[in-house]
């Protein structure tokens, strides 16, 4: 009987993808490392009985690195590293023996399918396995195929299932284009106080350095505005918005109040009632994700990436590491929908739905990597704890409105005059909740309504004041204004935002508000480096 050796990127998900292909059948054993351990069954394989053995690794089994005389800053010129520096690959973690367990796993065996993560670093390990324990597998017979690279978005039945049936092979351009990016800092004479820099990470701290120096030079300036306030009969009094929004000098605001505090009456110029629709979301990827992490729910990237990985490899969400915010047609979005038909907080919501019709989901962007980020099953706050809870209750909230109706609402704006000054106000009604009922606080507040007034009608005038303000600097950015800004100008990988790279102690540091205050090293170092950077 043949063998078929299958290696995943995490324990954790050999242990789910071997339970789903067995069936849940399959008998397990540890490892010789200890880390991981061998799920075996028996099996269908193009068409013949064989042997199924599913293991993993620990993420990279390798590394990539200069070779030791170029390991020291102090006798190295950097020039040379980026020309003549020869370099090696070492075992990422020597003390898991991750290499000789793979080989003698390995040994013996007919095909290798690998269930690596479905994006550049996850291909990159592929590689890293087979040239690890090819030279130990059983010789092809003429053409036939003994390596296969499985494809799939969660950790579902049906996606493993289809992913098994649909075998492709691994894309070595992928995995060489992350050995190009894999010099790092890993010396141990480079001087902990140094401030490290990169095509990521300059252009990023310049974005805090650049705020921190604008708060800095900030200069308040004062302003004056008008303050109105009108009343019709019984109805509340209405507080109006100037026209003229302020004025930078006090005998010229004082000027227009005189003018104005000679009529009794403000008259109604206009009465305009737009009905309005604020969109339904795009579908949910990684960058967003992550902005609302720290946002909303005060986690930092990092914490909230690792928390969206252990959502996937237990099967809750699919995978977490997408660009696209564009559902393929043929994505089940009904079937992903009954799931959380019976969820005590949404599910009378899902059941309306799914009784008037979905809607399609707004057209976003197709990144050719993998589906937005959706829930899978049905989940509750027992099975994930605190925080695992809050983000997958976002992520599925966040599905549910995509496939919503948008939300409606009626907008009223009133134009006044008093004397020769203009003045508005404005008011939203609500005339259908949409997408809003299940992300509450992107609703349309409760406001208390306009007066009913038609072009014409007076109201008397009950206070006209100056009111003396000042201009306010900017905030300190805020890690969810960072990644926005890192978005919109192309730079860094989704890997690079959601590692602690946002978060080094020598650079800047984050307040409670998740806000980003630097450091004075690196306000001077970078206004000295950053020119020629």
């Amino acid at each position: 009987m043949r063998t078929v050796f299958m290696v995943a990127e995490k324990p954790s998900l050999a242990q789910s993808i071997a339970k789903i292909l067995s069936k849940g059948s399959c008998s397990s054993r540890k490892g010789l490392n200890g880390a991981c351990s061998v799920h075996e069954y028996t099996g269908s394989f193009m068409g013949q009985n064989v042997r199924f053995k599913m293991t993993s690794v620990c993420g990279h089994v390798m590394s990539l690195d200069f070779i030791g005389k170029y390991n020291n800053w102090d006798k190295v010129d950097p020039a040379e590293l980026f020309s003549k520096a020869p370099t090696e690959k070492k075992e990422a973690n020597p003390k898991l023996n991750m290499v000789k367990f793979l080989q003698v796993e390995a040994k013996g065996c007919d095909y290798v399918v690998l269930w690596l993560d479905c994006d550049k670093e996850g291909e990159n390990i592929c590689f890293e396995v087979l040239d690890a324990i090819q030279p130990l597998m059983n010789k092809s017979y003429g053409n036939d195929r003994t390596v296969y690279r499985a494809k799939f978005s969660s950790i579902t039945d049906t996606d493993i299932c289809n992913a098994m049936n649909q075998l492709g092979e691994p894309n070595r351009n992928e995995a060489l284009s992350v050995d190009t990016k894999y010099f790092q800092g890993k010396y141990g004479n480079l001087d902990s106080s140094l401030i490290s820099f990169g095509p990521c990470q300059t252009p990023t701290l310049g974005f805090c350095v650049e705020r921190h120096d604008k708060i800095q030079s900030f200069k308040p300036e004062a302003y004056w505005v008008i303050q109105a306030k009108v009343s019709s009969g019984k109805d509340s009094p209405l507080t109006l918005d100037w026209d003229r929004v302020r004025v930078f000098d006090r005998d010229v605001g004082q000027m227009f109040v005189n003018m104005a505090k000679t009529a009794k009456e403000a008259k109604v110029d206009s009465v305009s009632m737009k009905e309005k629709a604020k969109q339904r979301p795009l579908a949910l990827n990684t960058v967003e994700m992550l902005r609302v992490g720290s946002s909303a729910l005060g986690m930092g990237p990092q914490h909230t990436m690792q928390i969206a990985e252990r959502l996937y490899t237990q099967g809750y969400i699919s995978y977490p590491r997408t660009e696209t915010t564009h559902y393929p047609e043929n994505f089940d979005l009904k079937g992903t929908l009954k799931q959380q038909a019976n969820n005590s907080f949404w599910g009378e919501t899902v059941k309306a739905l799914l009784s008037e019709g979905i809607n399609r989901p707004r057209k976003g962007v197709d990144a050719g990597d993998h589906p937005p980020i959706t829930p899978m099953r049905a989940a509750s706050e027992s099975e994930l704890g605190s925080d695992g809870w809050r983000l997958y209750d976002y992520i599925t909230r966040h599905f549910i409105a995509t496939v919503s109706p948008d939300c409606k609402y009626l907008q009223t704006t009133i134009s006044f005059s008093i004397a020769t000054e203009g003045f508005t106000c404005s008011g939203k009604t609500l005339i259908s909740a949409g997408y809003t009922e299940v992300m509450p606080w992107q609703g349309i507040a409760q406001e208390e309504a306009l007066p009913v007034c038609e072009r014409g009608d007076t109201f008397t005038v009950d206070e006209i004041k100056l009111l003396e303000k000042q201009t306010n600097p900017p905030d300190y950015l805020t890690e969810a204004e960072l990644i926005t800004l890192m978005e919109k100008h192309g730079i860094g990988t989704i890997g690079f935002i959601s590692a602690d790279n946002l978060h080094s102690s020598s650079q800047k540091r984050v307040n409670v508000n998740r806000s980003f205050y630097v450091s004075k090293m690196l306000v001077s170092g970078h206004s000295v480096c950053s020119p020629l950077l």
